[in-house]
Parts: C-alpha cells; structure tokens; sequence
C-alpha cells in the first residue's frame, strides 16, 4: 500500500472526500430517525383512512378504503369543500407552511432555513394532509411524508450540538426514511434525497440518510407490509423496437409535464387575482375536485388502487382520455389553489395514463409497460429526478427487464423539460418568492485546483528596517514592488518570511506618527496566516474567510520562512474567470487544426 503514493509528501495529506469520524455520529443518529418516518408514515395512511370513511361512509374505522366506493351522489361535491375549509384555517391560524405539497417548503428549509422547521409544521402537515386527502383531494401522501419526515428530522437534530449541514442531513434522512416507509423503495428515496434534496453528493450526507432509508424499509414490514405494493407480472427483456417507442412515450410524457407545470402556475396566478384571503382559495378549489370527482370518481384521493390497475394493463378505451384529462385539471385547479397534498402520486397516474393511451398505438409491448413508462418520463421529467424516476418504478414494481426503457424514457422527459422549461414544478414555487436553486451538481473548481496554479509569482517583499516613509514614498510613486498592491511581505536579513504590513496599517501609522519613522516591522502584522503551492485552493480561500484576510503569503511547506507567491482575491477571480473560459470559449481541437493545415498545403 505504501507504493501508492509517494511518503513524505504533500499528496499524502490530500483524500478523495472530506469526511470525518463525525458521519458515524450522523450515521448512529439517522437510525431514530428513520424509525420516526416509518412511525409517522403508517400515522398519516391511518389518518387518511379514519378521515376518509368519516367523510365518504360516515363510520368510525380505520380500514383501507377510496372515495370511488361511496354513496354520496351529488352531496360528493360538498365533502372536498368541507376539508379545504378546515385546512384554510389551519394554514391561516396554525402555520402558512402546510400550504402546498410540501417539497418546496423543505427546499426551503434546507437552503435558506438552515435546516430549522418549526414544530409546528411537524404536527399541522400530516393533519391537514390527511384531511385533504381523506376529503378527496386529488394528491398523495408522499409530499406531505417528506416534510413530516424532515420536520421530525430536523427537530430531532436540534437536540444535538451539530452545524447547519449536519442538520441539513438529518432532516433529508427523515424525508428519505419516510418516503422509503411509504412506498417500500429505500434506494428512489435515497436517490430522491440526492436529486432534489442534498444539493451535494458526500459520504457524510449519503450514509445516514441510506442508514435512515433502510431502517424505514425494515420497520415497514411489521407495520406496513412489505413490498413491492404494485406488483406485476415481469416483462421479457426489452427489444430494440420497444426501447425505440420508449424514447417516444419520454418526448410526449416530457411535454405533458411541462403542461402540468404550466397549468398548475396558471391556476396559482388565477387565485392570486381573487379578491378573497387565499385561506378562502382551497374551498374554490375544492368545488372543482368535487365536480370532477361526479363526473370520473377516480380522480379522488390518492387513487394507489388506480396506479395498479394502470400497471397491470386492466385500464383501456375512453376511460383512459376521461381519467387523463379529469385529474389533470382537478389536480392542477386544487394544487394551484394552495390546499395540502403531493405530486408524486397524482403523477403516477397522469403519466400512466397517458402511457397506457400511447401504448394502445403502439406496435410493441402492452398498454401495462407502456403506463409504467409514463409513470417513470412523468416523474423523472417534471421533478427533474430521472434516477429517481427509474428506480421508483423498479422497486414498485420488481420488475427489472423494464430498466432501460425506464432510462430511455426518464432521460428524454428531462431532456424536453430541461429545454422548453426554467425551472421544475417544485422550484418555480420558490422562484416566485424571490429565491433561486441552481440543480446542476459538479465537484467545486477550488477544490480542483492547488494555489501553485494560481498564485502570483512576483512577490512583493520589503525589508524589516524599512521605515514606514519610505514604504509611502514607494506607494506613492508606484514602485512595481509594492505600487501595485494592497499589501507587501516583509522579510528579514536572511530574506525569511517575517510579516505582512497593508496600505491601512500604513495609513494608521501615519496618522499618529507622521514623520514615518516606524520601521515596517514594527507597524506590521508577525503572526502570519499562509497558504502552500500544494494546498487545494478551496482550503486556502477557507483559511481567507475565517481569518477575515484578503491576501496571503504563499511559502514552502518544509520552509515557512521562504515566500514564494502570493495570493490575492484578484488571483481567485482568475481562476474562475479561466474555468469560465473552458465553459463558454468554443474552438475546433488541435486534430482539426492540423487537419486543415494540411489542407491548405
């Protein structure tokens, strides 16, 4: 092992990862966490089902039921309205956080809140969305689980002595461990966590929320059941053909998704114009749900029964177009008026459906893989989440033969919805609050690059005895030695290293003394922060920060007295003003060079 780097060098000090012993800590603490979102899960499917036979059966039970088997007639149009009432004085008078379907609120959390939810949300979230749902509203519960979950997460974390990011993990463990819990897919929960919810990819963030996600898995089984929950009837391995129409059920499930995008805001503008508090907007909402839910009884609740039958192929004809177009504008209308569920279901079954109707032109396959295609391009293009998209559908289902097509079509929603679209669905939200998540994640430029790279080689030094007069009258005349900077190393008669001393140590030194007879040493600042030609640059701009410095002296590692470079803020911003280059300057390759070269003889 000792051959595998050089002993006695700087490399030596350098690791792939910047993780420490405190990710076991992290690790240790995600596992309560994931108990906790295995607990609150199975809490809120029981909710939604307590308040789902009070409103639809008018009985006292907890049994597994839909809204699609009630009795109601025409009064079905009253019960949505009826919860949206009561989630509207919820979010007015408990917490304007219950509002929506709950990712972009812990986006927000994570990103601006230094990972703090207020407990508040913790308690309200599930309530309202369980009312929601129970009530008929067109969502599903893993929105609201992954900000039950967070919630829990965080304010688990606030019990410990940890740093913002530290409590950024947990909060994404319990998120993960609750969708893991749900759903019965630890590796899409942990992948979600990774698309959408780290913002990073880090062993010190990606172990505990695996730990936690696999807790959740394990502690779902004596309380949920195990998985999968959609199982089907494996596929053959997939043909060229098939892999062929699966790039066109991406492109068209891309544009659906971009539709939805569309709509939803559309609708969120309409009830902005109203001249009602929005805590009134879920009540109008709700109208639409309930006609909806008249016309195609389907569209209501989370609809987990209806996802099935898309995947078993059992769902064909009109129906299909009817059930399509009935949850997408129910969906829309009742999520842009600001009541409380989540995407990922109601996405399912748009993008299923819309599968499933593609599938019955199509010369290959069956309407059932082509709806779990759907499903797959709906997701992984509108929450921007391909990896996630995939993976979700395999673990709901088991069926692995489908994974390249679930690729194929997952990137090629993405593909369309990356072009034609700014933001997703989740982050256009916080758009419209002034705040903005950049998605694309790529390893920092300053940890790339050593500070030999960029450091300024003309060393500005000046002798110790010096006097602060003849330091002026050099600045004044703009000596190249010292004219050109903010500051100039002072070294002694060995040429050593000694100090640093800055145009404003000059000023405040003038100031008392104006004669300058100071020597520069005296006036100067001796304990010294430097920086190596070795050292990545990202540490060094962190030591820039710390000590609250603008410059330092770069010297040798084995000889701290002996100053070889420098390096200033103007050197940093051209590092990245070169980074940029390699990004936007566009040239053909030295092979085309010579090509042409050749050529022209």
């Amino acid at each position: 092992m000792r051959g595998l780097v050089s002993k006695n060098t700087s490399i030596d000090l350098l690791a792939d990862f910047r993780t420490n012993k405190r990710v076991l800590l992290l690790a240790a603490l995600a596992v309560p966490i994931g108990a906790i979102g295995t607990v609150m899960a199975k809490a809120l499917l029981w909710l939604i089902a307590i308040v789902t036979n009070l409103a639809f059966f008018h009985r006292l039970s907890a049994e597994a039921c839909t809204p699609q088997q009630n009795q109601l007639g025409l009064w079905i149009v009253i019960v949505p309205v009826i919860g949206a009432l009561i989630i509207g004085l919820m979010a007015r008078y408990g917490s304007e956080k219950i509002r929506g379907h709950g990712i972009p609120e812990a986006l927000e959390a994570i990103l601006l809140g230094k990972s703090l939810i207020n407990p508040k949300v913790a308690i309200l979230k599930p309530l309202s969305s369980a009312i929601s749902i129970g009530t008929g509203g067109p969502f599903g519960a893993e929105g609201p689980i992954i900000m039950t979950g967070g919630a829990f997460g965080s304010i688990f974390a606030q019990f410990f002595h940890l740093s913002s990011a530290e409590r950024k993990t947990l909060l994404v463990a319990g998120a993960a461990g609750g969708m893991a819990a749900v759903f019965a897919t630890p590796v899409a929960a942990v992948l979600l966590a990774v698309e959408l919810l780290l913002f990073e990819w880090k062993p010190r963030s990606f172990i505990p929320v695996a730990v936690a996600a696999m807790v959740a898995s394990v502690l779902r089984v004596p309380l949920l059941g195990a998985g999968p929950i959609f199982p089907v009837t494996p596929h053959g391995l997939m043909s060229a053909n098939e892999l062929l129409m699966a790039l066109l059920v991406g492109l068209v499930a891309g544009l659906g998704s971009c539709l939805l995008t569309l709509l939803v805001y559309a609708f969120e503008d309409l009830f902005q114009k109203l001249p009602l508090h929005w805590m009134w907007w879920p009540a109008i909402g709700a109208v639409v749900v309930g006609v909806g839910g008249c016309i195609e009884p389907r569209v209501l609740g989370v609809g987990y029964d209806t996802i099935h039958l898309l995947m078993l192929g059992q769902l064909l004809g009109a129906g299909l177009i009817g059930l399509l177009l009935a949850k997408t504008l129910v969906w829309s209308v009742a999520l842009g008026s600001g009541t409380s569920g989540g995407v990922l279901a109601p996405l399912l079954i748009m993008g299923g459906a819309l599968g499933a109707l593609l599938g019955q032109c199509l010369p290959v396959g069956d309407p059932g893989l082509w709806a779990m295609v759907g499903m797959a391009a709906m997701m992984g293009g509108t929450m921007r989440s391909p990896l996630t998209g995939m993976v979700f559908i395999l673990e709901l289902t088991h069926d692995l033969n489908v994974m390249p097509a679930l690729l194929i079509a997952c990137v090629a929603g993405l593909g369309v919805t990356v072009l034609l679209l700014r933001r997703s669905i989740l982050t256009e939200k916080l758009a419209r609050r002034g705040q903005h998540i950049a998605r694309e994640y790529s390893v920092d430029l300053f940890e790339l690059m050593r500070v030999g790279e960029v450091m300024d080689r003309k060393v500005p030094v000046i002798p110790a005895e010096m006097t602060i007069q003849t330091l002026a009258g050099r600045i004044t005349q703009d000596d190249p030695a010292v004219g050109s900077r903010h500051g100039a190393f002072i070294v002694d008669a060995q040429h050593k290293l000694v100090g640093i001393i800055t145009r404003s140590d000059v000023l405040r030194v003038l100031q008392r003394d104006p004669t300058g007879s100071a020597s520069v040493l005296a006036a100067g600042q001796t304990r010294l922060i430097v920086t190596f030609p070795d050292e990545p640059l990202y540490d060094a701009i962190a030591k820039m920060i710390k000590h609250r410095i603008g410059r330092m002296p770069v010297v040798e590692r084995k000889d701290h007295g002996r100053v070889i470079g420098y390096l200033g803020r103007a050197d940093i911003l051209a590092a990245r003003s070169r980074h940029h280059e390699e990004e936007e300057s566009r040239s053909h390759g030295p092979l085309m060079t010579q090509f042409k070269f050749k050529s022209a003889k």
